[in-house]
């Protein structure tokens, strides 16, 4: 129902993650843009940094401490990040 009324759209934390042969970049984005419009660099990881496997149409991943869910249209590109890193599954 929440889901319906956007109500979780307050409470929830939006993050972009970009993804270069250097480091795994996390970064805040606003609630309005749903992730799409990245404000500020919320913390980096070691590229090195499994990031699936991921499965169903919701995905739990743990990034930087916290839990937060992928949609399954990301999936690939989670995948792809994992094998490019030499982290297949």
């Amino acid at each position: 129902m929440t889901y319906v009324t956007g109500l979780t759209m307050f409470v929830n934390k939006y993050r972009c993650v970009a993804v270069t042969w250097q480091a795994i970049y996390v970064l805040e984005s606003s609630k309005f843009s749903g992730g799409a419009s990245p404000r500020r660099l919320v913390g980096t990881m070691p590229r090195q940094t499994r990031l699936g496997p991921v499965s169903g149409r919701w995905a739990t991943l743990n990034i930087l401490g916290e839990r937060h869910w992928v949609h399954k249209r990301f999936h690939g590109q989670i995948a792809a990040a994992d094998r490019e890193a030499g982290l297949a599954h």
